[in-house]
């Protein structure tokens, strides 16, 4: 059975996150703000597949080999840049049992995330500057992922009567404590039922964007051409 351990959340919408007592940092300009000002984004404020590209190379570049960071791994949205190192698997005695496995990859997870901690707030503050984003870490060894900090990211929306209704049953029923607990967790439910779906759903969405990037060959508006 395969593990997930996750730790500290960082919420986006904090100002005063302190670099000290998270894994992760703060972007230095722009904190929240959304729009093409912001590094590797379109006019419309998202991530182009070349900006992602060059974020995935950068850190590829930048983490130790040893750490054994997967670029196509990498994970990069408007706000965060995930980043899981990939740790040697722990040998027991025989007979040793899932618990005990478990118990031993996650000891290891937490050994690296204590050592390397300075490396990975000097790599995530560096990264910030460049990228304008949060970096994130987690590392996975055997059956187990652990999370160390990753990003809470606030997303804004309005909801009919009917849809309402169906965040306030969960919540009712104790499955969520709030709206916007129960959005989330329908949010994860998608995800995790429909994640090969979503995952066409993007892989046509970087083709188009690298189409669109690519641009006419020629740059002149047919109003002027025709003039």
């Amino acid at each position: 059975m395969a593990t997930t351990l996750c730790n500290d959340v960082i919420m986006k919408s904090d100002p005063d996150e302190s670099v000290g007592q998270s894994d992760s940092t703060y972007p230095a300009h722009g904190r929240g703000r959304r729009g093409g000002g912001r590094r590797g984004r379109s006019a419309e404020g998202r991530t182009s597949p070349e900006a992602g590209q060059q974020i995935r190379a950068w850190i590829a570049g930048r983490v130790p080999e040893e750490w054994a960071v997967q670029a196509s791994e990498l994970q990069v949205d408007d706000d965060e840049v995930l980043v899981l190192a990939h740790l040697p698997g722990v040998q027991l005695p025989a007979g040793a049992g899932d618990d005990e496995q478990a118990t031993a990859e996650a000891a290891r997870i937490g050994g690296f995330r204590a050592d390397t901690r300075e490396r990975r707030m000097l790599i995530a503050r560096d990264a910030a500057v460049a990228f304008d984003r949060i970096v994130s870490w987690g590392a996975v060894c055997g059956r187990t992922t652990g999370r160390f900090t990753t990003a809470s990211v606030p997303v804004m929306t309005r909801l009919r009567i009917d849809e309402r209704q169906v965040l306030d049953t969960l919540v009712d029923a104790g499955i969520a404590r709030s709206r916007s607990d129960a959005l989330a967790w329908c949010v994860k439910l998608v995800g995790r039922n429909e994640d090969g779906w979503i995952a066409d759903l993007r892989a046509a969405f970087e083709h188009v964007e690298a189409v669109r990037s690519r641009g006419p060959a020629s740059t002149s508006s047919p109003a002027s051409a025709s003039s």
